[in-house]
């Protein structure tokens, strides 16, 4: 059986670690560069660095700060924000990054995601999805959360999978910060209709919250910042305490 990942993410404003509840009210979280290595060297799989005022800016990823990040780390490394193009892409991967990963553009240019995966290959391309209930239906926001699409999350999750993507974040806008657990029935959709590999998103806070997106969810990977950042919960800790509830870990 494949074991399950746990990944902390840095969303990154002014150069800074932020978090917010459900995509606002944002405060700092601290340094990216030192809060890499520290999860690097405490434990967790994989890390998720996303420039959330990128696209709304109307700019390119940090390449800069990605490349600080990369030299102190050893474990994969996921970058995302205002990434529009090819060479947005091979740049990030020169600086160090292993994935990226694409959101409002995609929306924007599906065809795009094929792209991508035809240069990079699919094992590169990570999707990520941003969604939120609205009038009883799961639906796609763009541009960090500010904008709504037409698009349903379950549909466009699956129109991703066929254009090559190689995984999908998603993040629940309403569990977003809340710590009262992860969207576990719309991951579960998603992990159910899908091939690639779901990394769960949003409202991470207790141990048992990460058991039950494992179970219930279904999910292959769950990503949280602010526990991770404000040290409520140890990742090797969590770790352990997932294996010792029979969901496979990489200890």
């Amino acid at each position: 059986m494949l074991t399950k990942r746990i990944i902390p993410c840095l969303d990154i404003k002014d150069g800074r670690t932020v978090k917010g509840v459900n995509f606002v009210s944002l405060i700092d979280a601290g340094d990216p560069v030192e809060q890499a290595a520290f999860y690097s060297h405490m434990g967790a799989d994989e890390l998720v660095f996303l420039d959330i005022t990128a696209t709304i800016e109307n700019r390119k990823t940090l390449v800069a700060l990605v490349r600080k990040v990369a030299c102190e780390i050893n474990i994969p490394f996921t970058v995302g924000g205002g990434i529009s193009q090819v060479e947005h892409v091979s740049d990030l991967l020169k600086a160090g990054a292993d994935k990226v990963s694409v959101n409002s553009a995609a929306v924007g240019q599906p065809q795009l995601i094929n792209q991508l995966a035809a240069t990079f290959g699919s094992q590169c391309i990570v999707v990520a999805i941003d969604s939120r209930s609205q009038d009883g239906k799961d639906m796609v926001y763009t541009h960090g959360g500010s904008r709504p699409t037409i698009l349903e999350t379950l549909s466009w999750a699956i129109e991703v999978e066929e254009r090559g993507a190689g995984e999908i974040l998603l993040t629940s806008m309403d569990h977003d910060g809340t710590k009262n657990g992860f969207a576990n029935e719309l991951t579960n959709q998603l992990s159910t209709e899908l091939t690639i590999p779901v990394i769960a998103s949003g409202g991470g806070g207790t141990v048992r919250h990460f058991i039950e997106v494992f179970t219930r969810g279904k999910a292959d990977a769950a990503l949280a910042a602010s526990i991770f950042h404000f040290n409520e919960v140890d990742i090797m800790d969590l770790k352990e305490q997932l294996q010792a509830a029979d969901i496979p870990m990489r200890i």
